[in-house]
């Protein structure tokens, strides 16, 4: 049977069109069949010219059910848009990087013969991505149901005026603040907008939901990460006439009046993304955003550790009994005191005779 490969490409960068015309030729060259839109098999070959290839066509010569994987070539929004176009079907999606950053992407320019080879080998694994629904509520009914791979942004629709917001978490309302948005994303989309207004960096094993706000002029407007059962929910309240406007993934838009309602909850359809290389995540993480790294030693062999050994209990210091401060011995009446010693109940019978009165008994005070 044979094995169907779709190649969707950013076809407004020459450099994508020659990289999606060496795929073709290579996967044909493999007796794989390439597959691609008719709109991008146009725009190849206006800009390339006569292109000597055999390339099946989308909804036409196939359908989406009968391929067996997706080869984009572009950066992180092309692969978003491959991730709409295939919503309907369980399809894996391999990102070979044309862009800057690429971070949804398996592979560079560099690698793409040899990428190729790799699809063809089937020497891939399939990872699964959480999504988020995504509803919205005006005026009491639903206008929109839709979802997301990275994030749903809530903006502000006028760059003079802050919307006004109350974040809701399962139903019970967080805290209301003035703000230039907030975003509700998934741990793919940690690193994509949440990131960039500030929020945490979530590893994709995680699951888990995150909830950014932008610019907030409020003391309690931190990131929240929340389980991934929860319903988070924002709402444009209406002391204001601002207005917002609504992104996911930053594709998909709607305007908010005031009084919108937001509701964002785990989707139970993910998107399917193929993996190359076996590497954690820390060191995508490294060479994506180009951290350095420089200094690091890693862990020494096992001979050069130190045998385990029970390290020394420091207990806690027991307090001190209270001084407490007793009156001094100031004898009798017109005397003058003990040198500074103080009255002791106990003292012994010699300690009281060693300073004896007068002779013959004659009183120790003045006449």
């Amino acid at each position: 049977m044979s094995r169907r490969v779709l190649i969707l490409a950013h076809t407004g960068r020459e450099e994508a069109m020659a990289a999606a015309l060496e795929v073709c030729l290579q996967l044909q060259a493999s007796g794989l069949i390439p597959v691609m839109s008719q709109n991008e098999i146009a725009d190849m070959s206006s800009h390339l010219g006569l292109i000597d290839v055999h390339i099946e066509i989308l909804d036409v010569d196939v359908a989406l059910a009968g391929i067996e994987l997706v080869m984009v070539l572009g950066g992180d929004g092309t692969i978003l848009r491959a991730a709409e176009e295939v919503r309907g079907e369980d399809l894996p999606l391999l990102g070979v990087n044309l862009g800057h950053v690429g971070f949804l992407a398996e592979s560079e320019r560099a690698e793409l013969a040899r990428t190729v080879e790799w699809v063809v080998q089937r020497e891939y694994v399939v990872e699964e991505r959480m999504t988020i629904d995504v509803t919205v509520w005006a005026q009491g009914r639903k206008i929109l149901h839709t979802w997301a791979l990275n994030e749903v942004a809530i903006e502000k629709g006028n760059r003079e005026r802050m919307i006004e917001v109350v974040t809701e978490v399962d139903g019970r309302p967080l805290s209301s603040f003035g703000c230039d948005g907030v975003v509700m994303a998934t741990p793919t989309g940690s690193t994509a907008y949440a990131f960039s207004a500030g929020g945490p960096v979530v590893w994709p094993e995680v699951e888990a939901l995150l909830m950014v706000p932008i610019s907030a002029h409020a003391l309690f407007a931190k990131p929240l990460v929340v389980s991934p059962n929860s319903k988070l929910a924002v709402e444009v309240l209406t002391r204001t006439e601002a207005h917002g406007v609504m992104w996911c993934d930053g594709r998909r838009t709607i305007d908010l009046p005031p009084g919108s309602r937001i509701e964002v909850t785990r989707s139970d359809r993910p998107v399917r993304l193929a993996r190359i290389y076996q590497t954690p995540f820390s060191a995508r993480l490294v060479r994506k955003f180009e951290l350095p790294i420089e200094g690091w030693r890693g862990r020494p062999g096992e001979e050069a550790a130190a045998r385990t050994s029970q390290m020394p209990i420091v207990s806690s210091p027991k307090p001190r009994a209270p001084v407490l401060m007793q009156p001094r011995n100031l004898g009798s009446v017109g005397s003058q005191p003990e040198s500074g010693r103080p009255w002791n109940h106990e003292r012994s019978a010699a300690d009281r005779t060693e300073a004896p009165g007068p002779p013959g008994g004659a009183p120790t005070h003045h006449e």
